[in-house]
Formats: structure tokens, C-alpha cells, sequence
């Protein structure tokens, strides 16, 4: 496969960025996304060149460290990560626009690269438990219920990788704040900090930058995980109960 690449070219965050095009050429349909980036780097490297930047680690789907946008969607054609992305995605003499996440409280570092400790700021803001819970107990011991069970461990799923915001028109991270506060919600452990917890990191959510939720799901539809809207609303139920009763 011939592909042209559009890819996004920014020296650091004060710089001025642009879009830069190259050539790959016998591209593997094989290859993931990001094999394929590798391959574009070492040209760029033998020829003295600056190589692209781009965030990456475990390469399997798990690690959420991976991301762009390609050819404006995040993370590309399929809903999956990045890193699990492959070429027979795309079509010989393809043209594929490669950017960073778009969103003021995900500033970009370098090339595709973008800093996204906001994520973990909210996270530091609530999404724990910090009682004691002693040594571990039995895993039936605690009896809870399927329905919350399967929730817990569908929010559980989510990687962080940001797609969510990226996708969204107002850069909203509703989904991602909703699926670490319904996670701990629906288990015994996390009820001491339950209303805390909303509070907190819906709080901190805001003083990020983060836009409000429109309602149009197209942060579930590039989700990796497939982390569901439904969390939401459990969100928004748990902060009204927080704020009416307080915390």
C-alpha cells in the first residue's frame, strides 16, 4: 500500500504548528497504525529529519496512552484504540490526516503528542477509596448485586485515553468523570465517600476546562471500551443527591 500522510508538525506548546505531508510507501496492510508511524520515523530519522512525536506504551489496548485523530475521527475508522488500528483499515493511495486531540485542557507537548494530566487530576480529586480495608477478604464475602456488579466492572473498563473529549464538540469529559464515579458507587467499598467523591471531581472536572455535555453520544461511539452514556446519568442523579443532601 501507497498512503499519503497529513500528519500534524508542532515543536512544543508556544510553538506555531502546521501540517506537514509525507509519502509511505509499501505499507503492510498488516501493520498497525502505529507500525506504520514507526516505518515514517526511521525514513525520517536516516534522512536527518526530525521524527514524529506520538504518545504509545503497551501497544495492546490497554494502556490508553495512545491517541489521535485520523482523518477527524479519534483513533480512526474503527472504535478501538490507536495502537490496535491496522492498515487494512485503509485503501491503497489513501490520503490519511493525522492530528492530536483538539481540546484546550489537553494542550498539545509536541507533534501528536498532548498532555493529558487533567485526567489524573480528577481523578486524585475522588476516584479512590481510602478506607481501610485490611488484608484482602474473601471474594464472596461481600455480597453485591449482578446488576451493580456488571456496571462496575463495565465503568471499570475505562482506559482514559481521552477519546471521549476529542470527540466531543465541546471537549466534554463527562464520560470519563461518570465511569470512574459510577464504578466506586455501585460497590460497598466506595459508599463512606459516595457524595464526597461526586462533588469532587465534578468540581475539579470544571476547573479543568472541560466543556458540558450535550447529549449527542459521539463520545460512546468512539469509545475503546465501549463505555456507555448510561454512566452519565448515574453522574448526574449522584450529584443531585450530593448537593441536596450534601456530602
Amino acid at each position: 500500500m501507497n498512503l499519503t500522510l497529513h500528519v500534524w508538525r508542532q515543536k512544543g506548546p508556544a510553538a506555531a504548528g502546521r501540517m506537514v505531508t509525507y509519502q509511505a510507501r509499501g505499507v503492510s496492510p498488516d501493520q498497525s497504525f502505529l507500525e506504520m508511524l514507526d516505518g515514517l520515523n526511521e525514513e525520517l530519522i536516516t534522512k536527518g529529519e526530525e521524527p514524529v512525536a506520538f504518545d504509545h506504551d503497551c501497544r495492546e489496548g490497554i494502556c490508553g496512552s495512545c491517541g489521535m485523530v485520523i482523518n477527524g475521527v479519534a483513533h480512526g475508522p474503527e472504535q478501538t484504540t490507536t495502537c490496535q488500528l491496522h492498515m487494512r483499515s485503509f485503501e491503497d493511495g489513501d490520503e490519511i490526516y493525522i492530528e492530536p486531540w483538539r481540546a484546550e485542557p489537553f494542550p498539545v507537548v509536541r507533534d501528536l503528542m498532548v498532555d493529558r494530566s487533567a485526567f489524573d487530576r480528577i481523578i486524585s480529586a475522588g476516584g479512590y477509596v481510602s478506607i481501610n480495608t485490611g488484608s484482602a477478604p474473601e471474594a464472596n464475602a461481600t455480597a453485591i448485586r449482578k446488576e451493580d456488579a456488571d456496571m462496575a466492572f463495565d465503568a471499570a473498563t475505562c482506559i482514559g485515553c481521552g477519546a471521549c473529549v476529542a470527540a466531543c464538540k465541546n471537549a466534554s469529559a463527562m464520560l470519563f468523570t461518570s465511569a470512574k464515579v459510577s464504578q466506586l458507587a455501585k460497590l460497598p467499598q466506595g459508599q463512606v465517600e459516595r457524595k464526597r467523591r461526586v462533588l469532587n471531581m465534578v468540581e475539579r472536572m470544571d476547573q479543568e476546562g472541560f466543556g458540558n455535555c450535550s447529549n449527542y453520544q459521539e463520545c460512546e461511539a468512539v469509545c475503546p471500551k465501549g463505555i456507555s452514556t448510561q454512566n452519565i446519568s448515574v453522574m448526574n442523579r449522584e450529584y443531585l443527591r450530593a448537593t441536596l443532601t450534601g456530602a
